[in-house]
C-alpha cells in the first residue's frame, strides 16, 4: 500500500461546480432573514420611510388624495412582506434543488447554469419586490414602480423556473437510468 493515498472530496465533486448558485441561493435566504430582522427591529421605521417617500409627490403623483396615498403604503407594506416571502422560500428552493443536481450529475455546463438560474432567480425575485415596495409610495402607485423594475422581474422569475425545470429533468434522467 503506497504511502500517498489519494483523497477523495465530495465537495470538490459535487459542489464546487454549482459554487456560484450556492452562494446566490444562501444570499436570497440571508436577504429574507434580513427582513424579518428589520420588520422585528424597525417596522415603525420602515413604514416612515415609505410614507415620507409619499409625501413627498403627494400633490403631483396623488393629486393631494390622502387616501390613494394610503392605499399605496399599505400595498408598499405588503411587497416587502412578499419580499421577505420570496427570498426565504425561493432561496430555499434553490438550495434544496441545487443540493439534487449535485447528485443527479448531468452536463456540467447544464448543471451549472442550472444551479446560477435558481440563485439569481430566487435572490433577484426577492429584491424585485423589495425594491418595487421601496420606489411605488416615491412613483404614485405600484404599478409603476412594478413596470420600472421589469428588467429584474422577468429574467429572475423565468431563471428561476428553468433551473427547477433542469433540475426536474437532471433528476429523472438519473432516476431513468439503469443503475
Amino acid at each position: 500500500m503506497s504511502s500517498e493515498m489519494s483523497t477523495y472530496d465530495p465537495f470538490d465533486r459535487h459542489f464546487r461546480p454549482l459554487g456560484l448558485g450556492l452562494v446566490l441561493a444562501l444570499l436570497a435566504g440571508l436577504f429574507g432573514i434580513a427582513l424579518g430582522v428589520a420588520f422585528g427591529a424597525a417596522e415603525d421605521s420602515l413604514k416612515g420611510g415609505l410614507e415620507a417617500s409619499g409625501r413627498a409627490v403627494l400633490a403631483e403623483a396623488y393629486k393631494g388624495d390622502d387616501g390613494a396615498l394610503k392605499a399605496v403604503l399599505a400595498k408598499s407594506w405588503t411587497y416587502y412582506k412578499r419580499a421577505h416571502l420570496h427570498a426565504g422560500a425561493m432561496g430555499a428552493g434553490a438550495l434544496t434543488a441545487i443540493f439534487v443536481l449535485a447528485f443527479a450529475g448531468g452536463p456540467r455546463r447544464l448543471l451549472q447554469a442550472a444551479a446560477i438560474g435558481l440563485g439569481f432567480g430566487a435572490l433577484g425575485y426577492g429584491l424585485f419586490w423589495f425594491l418595487a415596495g421601496w420606489m411605488a409610495p416615491g412613483r404614485g402607485g405600484t404599478d409603476a414602480a412594478k413596470a420600472a423594475l421589469e428588467w429584474l422581474a422577468l429574467p429572475s422569475a423565468g431563471a428561476y423556473g428553468l433551473g427547477m425545470l433542469l433540475t426536474l429533468v437532471m433528476l429523472v434522467r438519473r432516476l431513468a437510468a439503469r443503475p
